[in-house]
């Protein structure tokens, strides 16, 4: 059978775990039999930059886009017909010729405390080592502990779980929602609330990216969710006002209720001394000019917060 809908995905075990979700998803949507999945939806693996440098921050090295980079060319070049991105990792803008096509229904969007030895972030005791390589987390966990110690942790989950249980940190911080993917979800010792561990813009969510010509597709349509994609746009919007990048400590999170979508978005000093947090909400989530009204939403709190906090940007 001749390949329908060829997947660009990354080779680590949450990408290809989350590729194979939406392998799945896609092959329903196009009536494909399981037994012939792998021909016509097949994944493409793609090593990116930042899966191959892993000894260095991201901000060091270029940023989140070196996460997309390569899968983007190939989608360029005709090589894959859609990329499956974890959505915190999509930069703001998307590059000539290519969109966001559908985004699927949100996992949850809530950092994972992860530690051998203690039950609760609170329950660390002073001067602990906590690992993360987020500058967003490293600002949290500073404002609420300044006498902890942040350490540098790259890498897969696999490996990040490996040098936790070998001793070389006293916890780490993840996404709930890879480790819920990966099921892994009996090494959460705490969910951290959203209040003091303001999510990344997009964390839980999955983007799937393809060339502009291909956005009306009818099996792109059958994965998107619409609350989802809304949320996910107000966010994106106060990304885009604060010039989120991996130099910038930055949170943004929207939630759908009561017929209202609220977003909070923030700021943070790199070394936690001080936050800037605006909140907003808008209704009439029915009205066909929703999602231009969730992103300036996104982009007026986001600008308020940036005229706040002036430039908060770490220099590598």
């Amino acid at each position: 059978m001749a390949a329908l809908v060829r997947i660009g995905t990354r080779r680590s075990k949450l990408a290809l775990t989350q590729s194979g979700m939406m392998q799945r998803a896609i092959g329903r949507a196009l009536g494909v039999a399981d037994a012939d999945l792998a021909e016509a939806v097949p994944l493409v693996e793609i090593v990116t930059t930042g899966d191959r440098v892993q000894d260095r921050r991201l901000m060091e090295i270029g940023g989140k886009a070196l996460f997309t980079k390569e899968i983007e060319e190939a989608l360029l070049d005709g090589r894959v017909d859609v990329a499956v991105h974890s959505m915190k990792d999509v930069p703001a803008e998307q590059p000539d010729g290519l969109c966001i096509a559908a985004v699927p229904p949100r996992e949850d969007a809530r950092d994972a405390f992860v530690s051998e030895a203690f039950a609760s972030f609170g329950e660390l005791p002073a001067g602990a080592r906590l690992g993360t390589a987020s500058l967003r987390r490293q600002a949290q966990a500073l404002a609420l502990r300044p006498d902890l110690r942040i350490e540098m942790l790259r890498g897969n989950v696999d490996t990040r779980l490996r040098k936790l249980a070998e001793g070389e940190f006293d916890a780490i911080l993840l996404a709930v929602s890879g480790l819920n993917r990966l099921g892994f979800e009996d090494v959460i010792r705490e969910r951290l609330a959203l209040d003091d561990f303001l999510p990344a813009p997009g964390q839980g969510a999955l983007a799937l990216q393809t060339r502009a010509d291909d956005r009306g597709a009818a099996w792109l349509a059958a994965l998107d969710d619409p609350a989802t994609a809304l949320a996910v746009a107000a966010e994106r919007g106060a990304m885009t006002a604060l010039e989120g990048s991996c130099r910038t400590a930055i949170g943004a999170h929207a939630e759908i209720a009561a017929g209202k979508l609220r977003l909070t978005t923030e700021m943070l000093a790199p070394d936690g001394s001080a936050r800037w947090r605006r909140a907003g909400e808008i209704a009439g989530l029915d009205a066909a000019d929703a999602t231009e009204r969730a992103r300036a939403l996104g982009l007026r709190l986001g600008a308020e917060v940036h005229a706040a906090a002036g430039d908060q940007r770490v220099e590598s």
